[in-house]
């Protein structure tokens, strides 16, 4: 029996993907909630199930970032009497966050799909970091969800402190609305809570320690999340072992996850150009449409810097930026270009054996 679309509004379905689902007559629709290896949790407006990838949908979506993940929509067959439903489709994202795999491999990594809102959070004690603000900023600005910044362990650090930092973000050009809290204290933790909307999706970033799972487990009103012990460095009690999906009473659904030590850029151009908007306003001015803004005359841009209306370490940040990303970007496509060539190669050699 077909799911009733409708009643899974709560999970955060909405016109946008009604209009564009595309599942066999036999599909059901439902939300990931997790991913472990091979198997998939699922919920929908019934409760949480597993499943698997079909054998065609594996074969036919090889890449990492085709595969589903946390806050995808899937078009899933369940039978009954069986253990595990079997998803045949993943219903095309509203929005995404994703990042350069962590370390040498130039792919995708998937955080999380379909999110209205990604909570960037960073502590005031040991983590504040406006660089990495901005490097959080682009991938999500690339992947089209909005975003807030969470600073929390405001009890750790004084007032003055705090001000200095949110004047810090506010000079390097970021307008993302900004919060302040304490788990410990629980200042600003109520005022947190208000802005989450129900039937929203909210996914929490950041470092290891930096107060995410804490805070998560406080609005649910319980210890739920599978957290590690981590030492007691400052850096926090727990940390997160893997990314989930899951609704507080209230109606919203949040996404916690592991803390990440590197966020690499790949595919960002458009999220380069949101990320600094300010930047980009002051670029149209430029003598040269394809200004580097490093040397040319007549560059807006670094007419701002020599003025002071602009930091040079803030261009400095993003020109780092539009580095790493071009370098990513090459070697991407390079790779793509080679496996395709291999793939080629192996159906060749097949065709020769079958032949003789």
């Amino acid at each position: 029996m077909k799911t009733s679309h409708a009643e899974l509004n709560a999970l955060g379905w909405n016109d946008w993907f009604e209009q564009r689902v595309e599942c066999g007559p036999e599909d059901a629709i439902a939300r990931v909630a997790a991913v472990d290896r091979d198997q998939v949790l699922l919920v929908d407006q019934v409760g949480q199930f597993r499943a698997k990838l079909a054998g065609s949908y594996r074969y036919h979506n090889r890449l990492p970032h085709e595969r589903p993940c946390v806050g995808d929509w899937v078009c899933v067959e369940r039978k009954p009497g069986d253990d595990f439903g079997v998803i045949h489709a993943v219903v095309e994202r509203r929005t995404s966050l994703r990042r350069k795999s962590a370390g040498n491999d130039v792919e995708y990594q998937m955080i999380g799909a379909n999110l209205d809102y990604v909570v960037i959070v960073q502590s005031c004690h040991f983590d504040f970091n406006v660089k990495r603000l901005e490097r959080y900023l682009v991938m999500v600005k690339e992947g089209g969800a909005e975003p807030f910044i969470l600073l929390t362990k405001t009890d750790l650090v004084d007032a003055a402190t705090l001000e200095a930092q949110l004047a810090e973000i506010r000079a390097a050009g970021i307008t993302a609305p900004v919060v302040t809290l304490s788990n410990v204290t629980r200042e600003g933790l109520d005022d947190f809570m208000r802005l989450l909307v129900p039937g929203k999706t909210y996914c929490f970033v950041g470092s290891s320690g930096v107060g995410k799972t804490t805070m998560i487990n406080r609005l649910l009103g319980r210890e739920s999340l599978a957290t590690g012990a981590v030492s007691e460095t400052g850096e926090g009690r727990h940390t997160t072992v893997r990314r989930e999906l899951v609704r507080l009473d209230g109606g919203a659904l949040v996404i916690d996850n592991p803390g990440m030590r590197e966020f690499g850029m790949l595919g960002v151009e458009t999220g380069l150009e949101k990320g600094y908007a300010d930047i980009t306003a002051l670029a149209s001015g430029c003598r040269y449409s394809d200004c580097s803004h490093v040397s040319e005359p007549g560059c807006a841009v670094l007419a701002a810097v020599q003025s002071g209306e602009m930091s040079q370490e803030h261009l400095d940040n993003l020109l780092k930026l539009k580095a790493e990303s071009a370098f990513n970007d090459m070697s991407y496509v390079a790779k793509r270009k080679k496996d395709r060539n291999f793939g080629r190669m192996i159906k060749s050699v097949k065709k020769d054996l079958k032949d003789h």
